[in-house]
C-alpha cells in the first residue's frame, strides 16, 4: 500500500510537471457488492462482486481528462493517458474549468458499523429475509419479494495540492414488496425500505432491528389487503398529507435535482433535463412556504449521504439549501461555484458544499445530493395534522413519478391512500395521484410535522450522467400538508 501511494503520487506530480495544474486520483482498494433476492420465499440469486480499481483526472488548460483502469499498478500510464485526453478537451472547451481554492487535508473517515453485513454467513441473511416473508405470506398476496443489498468500499484519494484521504464506507439497503391481483386483473402493490431515524449504525444490526424494517412486515401486508378491496381515488382537489415514504421523493424530484449547481448551468441534461433554478434566484426566489427549510446534511452518522470527504476532498458539510421558503443555496462542487459566481456577476456561492462524487473509480465526480432534509416543524404529529385538516387526502408509497425537461411540475402515483374528512382519516382509496407545478406546490406548504414524524428514508438508485452513475444517498423528511392540490387524474 505505501509504495503504491508513493508510485499514485509521482504519476500525479509528472502529470503537472508536463503542464497540467491539478491532478487526483481515487483509488479503490476494495469495493465489495452483494445482493440477495427472494421471490416467494425461495432464494432467487445472489449476487457477489470484488472490484479494484484506479482513476485520474488531470486538468489541462481549463479542461478536465480522465482515464482508469483495473489494474492500480498500471497508474503512471492511466496518469499519462488522462493527460493526454485534457489536452484534447482542452481544444474544444467551451468554459475554462477552475476550481475554487482549499486547503488540502488529510483525514480518515470510517461509517459507523458495529457488524460487518459481509462477515455474516449468508445463511443467516437468507433466513432472516425468510422469516420476513413468513409474515408476507397471506392468501391475498400473489406474489412477495425481498431485497437485500449491502456494499463496502475502501477508498484512497490523493491529489496533487497533497490532499490525502482514507475513507471505509458500509452501506445496506433493505426492500419488500407484496403484489395483490383485483377480480378485474389489475394489480396492486405494498412495499418498505429499510429506513431509519438518522442516528445509530450501518452494519448488518440496522436489518436486524425490528423498528427499521422487519417489523414492519404485517402492516404491510394488511394494507396490501385493504388496497385489494378499496374504491378508486376520486378526481379532486384536497389538501395532500404526504408521509416520508412518499415525501422523500417529492424532496428528491423537484428540490435535490433541481438545486445541482451543474444543471442550473446546463450541464447535465439527462434524466429528466435541465432545472428552472437560475443563478439570479439565489437570495430571492420564493421556492416555498415559510414553513419551508431544506439543508444538505452530509454529517448524519447513520445515513448513505454521509461519506466523510467528497471527491474533492472536500469534508461534508451541513448547510441551507432553503431557509423559510427562500432559495439560498445550491448543490456544488469546487469547479462549478468559480463559473456560477463568474456567470452572476457577484458571489454567490461562498465556497464548493462538499456534493462532488463518482459511484466508482472508473467515472468522474459530479454534483450529487447528499442528505437532502427537511427541518422539522412544529404543527405536530401526523394525528395532529389530520386533526386540522377538512376535507384531505394522506399518501403513501411512490409507486411511479413524472417529472417536466426541468422540473417545473411534476406528477406522482402513489401506492396508497387515506381519505380525511372533517379531521378524521376515513377510508382508504387505492391508485392515488397528485401533481403540481413544483413552486406553486412547496409554497402551498401549509404543515410540517415536528421531530417524531421525521424518518430518514434511504435512496439505492438515484441515477445521473452520461455514462450513468448510480448513488446512495438519504431524505431525512417529516411528514408534511399542502394544500389545494389536484389528486386522481
Amino acid at each position: 500500500m505505501n509504495d503504491l501511494r508513493t508510485r499514485i503520487r509521482d504519476a500525479l506530480q509528472r502529470v503537472c510537471r508536463a503542464g497540467a495544474t491539478y491532478a487526483d486520483a481515487r483509488y479503490y482498494r476494495e469495493q465489495d457488492d452483494e445482493g440477495i433476492i427472494l421471490v416467494q420465499g425461495n432464494l432467487k440469486s445472489v449476487e457477489r462482486a470484488v472490484t479494484t480499481g484506479i482513476g485520474v483526472r488531470v486538468l489541462y488548460r481549463g479542461a478536465w481528462g480522465f482515464a482508469a483502469t483495473g489494474a492500480p499498478e498500471a497508474v503512471q500510464g492511466v496518469a499519462e493517458a488522462a493527460l493526454e485526453n485534457a489536452r484534447v478537451a482542452a481544444q474544444r472547451v467551451p468554459y475554462p474549468v477552475r476550481l475554487a481554492p482549499r486547503t488540502p487535508l488529510t483525514g480518515h473517515y470510517e461509517s459507523p458499523c458495529a457488524i460487518d453485513p459481509f462477515d455474516v454467513p449468508l445463511e443467516e441473511k437468507v433466513g432472516l429475509l425468510q422469516s420476513v416473508d413468513a409474515q408476507l405470506t397471506r392468501p391475498w398476496v400473489a406474489q412477495r419479494m425481498l431485497f437485500l443489498w449491502a456494499t463496502r468500499r475502501r477508498m484512497l484519494f490523493l491529489d496533487s495540492d497533497g490532499a490525502e484521504i482514507e475513507k471505509v464506507i458500509h452501506e445496506l439497503f433493505a426492500r419488500m414488496v407484496v403484489i395483490g391481483v383485483e377480480p378485474n386483473g389489475m394489480s396492486q402493490e405494498r412495499s418498505y425500505e429499510l429506513r431509519n431515524r438518522g442516528v445509530g449504525t450501518r452494519g448488518w444490526e440496522a436489518f436486524h432491528d425490528p423498528a427499521y424494517f422487519t417489523g414492519h412486515a404485517p402492516r404491510v401486508v394488511e394494507e396490501l389487503g385493504q388496497l385489494l378491496a378499496a374504491e378508486q381515488c376520486p378526481q379532486d382537489t384536497r389538501s395532500v398529507i404526504l408521509l416520508p415514504g412518499i415525501m422523500f421523493l417529492q424532496t428528491h424530484e423537484v428540490i435535490g435535482h433541481a438545486l445541482e449547481l451543474d444543471r442550473i448551468l446546463g450541464y447535465e441534461l439527462s434524466y429528466a433535463g435541465g432545472s428552472f433554478v437560475r443563478l439570479e434566484d439565489f437570495g430571492t426566489l420564493q421556492y416555498g412556504s415559510e414553513k419551508l427549510t431544506v439543508r444538505a446534511d452530509a454529517t448524519l452518522p447513520n445515513s448513505p449521504g454521509s461519506f466523510g470527504y467528497d471527491d474533492d476532498g472536500i469534508p461534508c458539510q451541513n448547510y441551507v439549501l432553503i431557509e423559510r421558503g427562500i432559495l439560498k443555496n445550491a448543490i456544488t462542487s469546487r469547479q462549478t461555484i468559480v463559473e456560477a459566481n463568474e456567470k452572476a456577476g457577484r458571489t454567490v456561492f461562498e465556497a464548493s458544499g462538499g456534493c462532488a462524487r463518482a459511484c466508482g473509480f472508473n467515472r468522474v465526480p459530479l454534483e450529487r445530493m447528499t442528505n437532502i432534509n427537511i427541518d422539522p416543524g412544529t404543527d405536530g404529529t401526523l394525528e395532529d395534522i389530520i386533526a386540522h385538516t377538512e376535507r384531505g387526502i394522506v399518501l403513501d408509497g411512490a409507486r411511479s413519478w413524472s417529472i417536466g425537461s426541468n422540473r417545473e411540475q411534476f406528477h406522482f402515483a402513489c401506492e396508497i391512500g387515506w381519505l380525511v374528512e372533517d379531521g378524521v382519516k376515513t377510508r382508504v382509496v387505492k391508485n392515488p395521484t397528485y401533481g403540481m407545478e413544483t413552486l406553486p406546490f412547496w409554497r402551498a406548504l401549509s404543515a410540517v410535522g415536528d421531530e417524531r414524524t421525521r424518518e430518514l428514508v434511504f435512496v439505492p438508485n438515484c441515477g445521473k450522467g452520461l455514462p450513468s452513475q448510480i448513488m446512495h444517498l438519504g431524505h431525512f423528511v417529516p411528514v408534511c400538508r399542502f394544500d389545494n392540490v389536484p389528486i386522481g387524474r
